[in-house]
């Protein structure tokens, strides 16, 4: 899968990951439609996230706009994506807060892009979903 010239704000999911840097989404010969986009192809886990179901009942898109904010439902899986793929939930959904969707969306836009063929770079496994260099950050 090649880097969109603009990545979709549905793709940013409640918690602060953005699916587009997903496995399931980047990587896969049926991608799933991303967090915010229906169940086709979604993973298990995702299809019954407790934590978007909580931002859904609560009426909200992301759970950066409630007051509970950071929960530690957050703040467990923040420290499992910050452990084990560098990536900090918390710090995303914190920027999208201030600065917005669109400018977390355009920042990963440049740091998933990968250098050899512009795919996009599974956060999962730093494999390039186009070309599948392994791509260090």
């Amino acid at each position: 899968m090649k880097m969109p010239e603009q990545i979709d704000p549905i793709l940013f999911a409640p918690c602060g990951m953005n699916c587009l840097v997903c496995y399931k989404y980047c990587c896969s010969n049926r991608p799933c439609a991303g967090c915010l986009g229906g169940e086709r192809g979604k993973p298990a886990h995702c299809r019954t996230c407790a934590i978007k179901d909580c931002a859904a009942a609560r009426g909200l898109s992301h759970c950066h706009g409630c007051d509970e904010f950071p929960c530690k439902a957050i703040k467990r899986l923040d420290k499992n994506y910050r452990t084990r793929y560098g990536m900090s939930l918390l710090q995303n959904s914190l920027f999208a807060k201030e600065h917005g969707t669109a400018a977390l969306l355009e920042r990963h836009k440049r740091e998933f892009a990968c250098p050899v063929c512009n795919g996009v770079i599974s956060l999962h496994d730093a494999r390039c979903s186009q070309c599948q260099k392994a791509i260090s950050k």
